[in-house]
């Protein structure tokens, strides 16, 4: 044992004295300082990867107990810790890690009550449950009694369905809901019923041919429920929720309601109503609108910008050369931030970020460009029909793409990823789209600050995606409390902002049934709006370079912004902080 460390400790000294002075990022400063927090959360981590191995089910009782108590502990041992004497990094970790805990218990509750709306139509849901937890406790299980369980499940599930059905209507119409019952209900059920269907498989798989006696007893009982739970779903999907078999274009989604808006709103630390989040919107809307008139003017279409934007969207490029475009937008980006010294850019972030081709099926919910390590490239395949296609290559035209190639790449998102891995890993944990999009757009408003776009037509491109993000907050806010439809969402990104109507939709889709939080619109535009505030109070000031203040925050990783903001302040925090940052004002 003592060679072994004499050869860690020697491996390690030689590693420490062939490190360079300067390193691609800067100073050398990969070693983070010592953190009290730190250890906490990263044990946190361990703990709850282990609990989440040990329970099966989501919608499990014991493991809806077993983290609350977990987050209950936690917080415990937060209380336990003397705030005052930690540095500012660790009084910022104590805050987001009780703001983290705090969000997962109410968290539970919300579940548990969505889990109470689509219990009506789930009623089975304990008895699969019960099965995979005495499993994963290793309980032994007796073949004859799991076949007579498999039975009644089979009759409880033919239940529910026949109190759920309903006679055709006297206009003729089919696959009409049942009263009483909302078709996302009945969709988020439907997505239960197939969970439940893989667990059992999973139960069954666990005891099959290695006990002879289960397989004689249960092989037929379970491939009748197997069978039973298909077909329920698919009746939940298109009976109850009106949705045609393999539907993957209607959109449904799942409102929230106000009171749950303003639990995530307190949990992301943005101190405002939806109200006054939508009232945010249009003001950035109205500037939006004036400049977009502006280059209009200068394109000979007068005031009428959507002629302007119309002309735009006809200079793509032809098929097969999107891929080029891409790469030539991307250097250009690099040498644009380096060349007015606004962030360090890492010669390996350079040569790491790599590019993949959307699939036909991938754009129906991603019809621009995405981007992370990788960007992920959309434009027309030879299989689309042809209004598909001409919508496709017009969406991802040149100036749209010049204006989001860098948010997707470097400074934003691959930019983001690179550093996010280096530094202040444990972090992830309270990782939020209010930085990670909120600095993808911050830099759109700050390259246009800096005069990125040369002509009306680059304004044109960089306007439409601002525009965008604010009817992002518009549609999703409103859709979740439930104030538009999803049809209407659609309408209004045609009408206000210009879109291709197949990529309108396609945006919808992906905002409410693509698996995002009913934040993340909103995210995008707010996000920046933080960082741009933030910017003019430390940057403007004087206090810190484009360059510093850059790279300080990548540095940090993905925490909310108001965070950020304390940090590069200093400010003075209290263990019983809550967000009182009015980062656009107290009137917005």
């Amino acid at each position: 044992m003592k060679y072994f460390l004499a050869l860690l400790l020697a491996a390690l000294s030689l590693c420490a004295s062939n490190l360079p002075a300067q390193t691609s990022a800067g100073a050398a400063d990969w070693m983070e300082p010592a953190s009290v927090m730190r250890g906490c959360i990263e044990r946190y981590g361990t703990d709850y990867e282990a609990i989440d191995r040990s329970y099966g089910m989501p919608i499990s009782q014991p493991r809806s107990e077993r983290l609350k108590k977990l987050y209950e502990d936690y917080l415990s041992i937060l209380t336990g810790l003397s705030f005052d004497p930690m540095n500012q990094e660790d009084k910022v970790d104590y805050i987001l890690f009780q703001n983290y805990l705090s969000h997962e218990l109410r968290q539970l509750a919300i579940d548990e009550k969505k889990y109470t709306e689509e219990q009506p139509l789930i009623s089975f849901a304990k008895s699969i449950s019960d099965l995979e937890d005495a499993r994963l406790k290793l309980q032994w299980v007796d073949g004859s009694r799991s076949a007579v369980m498999l039975t009644e499940l089979n009759t409880q599930i033919a239940t529910v369905r026949k109190e759920l059905e309903s006679p055709p209507k006297s206009d003729g119409k089919k696959n009409q809901p049942a009263p009483k019952v909302k078709k996302n209900v009945a969709n988020r059920a439907a997505s239960r019923t197939d969970d439940l269907r893989s667990t059992l498989k999973h139960w069954f798989n666990f005891y099959n041919g290695y006990d002879p006696l289960f397989t004689w007893w249960v092989a037929e009982p379970y491939k009748s429920v197997d069978q039973s739970l298909k077909n329920y779903a698919d009746f939940l999907r298109t009976k109850m929720a009106g949705l045609s078999a393999d539907d993957d274009t209607t959109i449904i989604g799942n409102p929230i309601g106000r009171e749950a808006i303003m639990t995530d709103l307190a949990s992301e630390m943005i101190p405002y109503t939806p109200e006054e989040l939508i009232s945010i919107a249009n003001k950035e809307f109205a500037w939006c609108d004036a400049e977009m008139k502006k280059a209009s003017k200068e394109l000979g279409f007068g005031e009428d910008w959507h002629k302007a934007l119309e002309h735009v969207k006809t200079l793509h490029v032809e098929p097969g050369k999107q891929p080029g475009l891409v790469k030539e937008l991307a250097e250009e980006a690099v040498k644009f931030v380096e060349d007015h010294d606004l962030v360090t850019v890492p010669d390996l972030a350079k040569e790491s970020w790599h590019m993949e081709m959307l699939s036909p099926e991938q754009q129906q919910r991603s019809p621009f460009f995405l981007g992370g390590e990788d960007i992920l490239v959309a434009f027309p395949t030879n299989t689309m029909a042809q209004n598909q296609k001409m919508m496709t290559m017009r969406g991802n035209n040149i100036h749209f793409s010049r204006a989001t190639v860098f948010h997707e790449l470097i400074p934003g998102h691959h930019l983001q990823w690179y550093m996010n891995s280096r530094y202040r890993t444990y972090r992830g944990l309270f990782s939020t789209p209010f930085w990670t999009e909120g600095w993808s757009l911050y830099w759109e408003m700050l390259f246009w600050d800096n005069n990125f776009p040369k002509t009306a037509e680059n304004r044109v491109g960089m306007l439409f995606w601002r525009m965008h993000r604010c009817a992002r907050i518009i549609f999703s806010l409103n859709f979740h409390l439930e104030k538009m439809t999803p049809q209407e969402c659609i309408n209004f990104l045609v009408e206000r902002v210009g879109h291709e109507r197949a990529n309108a939709a396609a945006e919808v889709r992906r905002s409410f049934n693509g698996g995002y939080g009913p934040l993340y619109q909103c995210a995008y535009m707010l996000g920046a709006l933080q960082f741009r505030a933030l910017h003019r109070e430390v940057v403007d000031a004087g206090k810190m370079t484009n360059r510093q203040f850059h790279d300080t925050i990548l540095k940090e990783n993905n925490i909310p912004v108001e965070m950020v903001r304390a940090i590069l302040t200093n400010q003075n925090l209290s263990k019983d902080f809550s967000t009182s940052w009015k980062f656009y004002g107290d009137k917005p």
